[in-house]
């Protein structure tokens, strides 16, 4: 069924799941949404398995007719939506009436917002993936004509999160990582610059990874090591001193030293950085980190519960 017409596509605007899994041995990305938290709530909001497909929407969104009644909710940075031109509610689900038109205007906070719609939008799907990865050819980005489809399903709206519990995204953030596991090779002088250093996230920066400059790290390592594999939030420290978080169309492989991980949780903080942002890091262990992704699944199965 046709849900939307693609008057505008916006910036960049693309099918995002929560990734492929199973691939990396062979070379393919994970991909999926960069905040895995927005999209999962987005889709508990409307009635959806957390996996479903949505629409990632980086900084200027697009502009949709709805074809059909739908329930939709927008979830993520806040990027001025609009249902003919009247500012709606995020983080809440809502009803959008065929022939109504939903877009966007200024961005307020945060770089990537989600739309996720009740029942799931039709998308091709690669190596149990929706989600687009353009550099290997897997889907595209939006483009104005395209049709949006989908199945919707009678679902009750009005529901959302309080205000407490929608993340803070903002310009200065502070985000928890798990030392290692290179950080034998980095002096305790290096060390202590990385985690007491404010680091700036550099224009050049995509869904692969955020570049950071970072002044005041003066490097005593070469930066190299032997190819290994690349998690999602790993922080790579190359000899000049300014690090790379990776992100999710990252390589599967790196040579670059490693000199911790962004945990889960934070990882939405990151993706939400615009360029200019600061970032510092903070310490945690391993148990910490784990507590903190259980309390996070714990939220997202209550919620669930209460919306089904």
């Amino acid at each position: 069924m046709k849900l939307f017409s693609v008057e505008k596509p916006g910036v960049y605007t693309t099918f995002q799941d929560l990734g492929r899994t199973g691939y990396l041995k062979y070379g393919v990305p994970a991909s999926g949404a960069l905040d895995r938290f927005a999209l999962q709530v987005g889709n508990i909001l409307v009635g959806n398995q957390r996996n479903t497909v949505g629409l990632e929407i980086t900084m200027q969104g697009p502009e949709l007719v709805a074809e059909v009644d739908c329930v939709i909710a927008i979830t993520g940075a806040d990027l001025s939506p609009m249902i003919n031109g009247e500012r709606i509610h995020m983080w809440k689900s809502q009803t959008i009436r065929k022939g109504q038109v939903l877009e966007f205007g200024r961005p307020n906070v945060g770089v990537r917002a989600y739309l996720t719609v009740n029942g799931g939008f039709e998308a091709e799907e690669y190596m149990g993936s929706k989600s687009v990865y353009e550099p290997a050819g897997l889907g595209r980005k939006l483009e104005a004509g395209d049709e949006l489809n989908g199945n919707p399903q009678n679902q009750i709206t009005g529901i959302g999160l309080f205000h407490t519990e929608i993340p803070a995204y903002g310009r200065e953030v502070e985000v928890r990582v798990i030392k290692g596991p290179h950080d034998h090779k980095l002096s305790s002088d290096v060390l202590e610059q990385f985690f007491t250093t404010p680091h700036e996230v550099s224009p050049q920066s995509n869904r692969m990874g955020y570049r950071l400059v970072s002044d005041g790290i003066k490097t005593d390592h070469e930066g190299d090591i032997i190819s290994d594999a690349v998690p999602l939030g790993g922080i790579q420290l190359p000899a000049n001193g300014e690090p790379i978080i990776l992100l999710a169309d990252r390589q599967t492989t790196g040579g670059y030293t490693r000199i911790g991980t962004v945990i889960g949780p934070d990882l939405p903080l990151i993706a939400q950085m615009p360029p200019g942002g600061t970032i510092r890091f903070k310490e945690i262990s391993v148990e910490e980190a784990q507590e903190l992704a259980i309390d996070q699944e714990r939220i997202f199965r209550i919620w669930e519960r209460i919306v089904r």
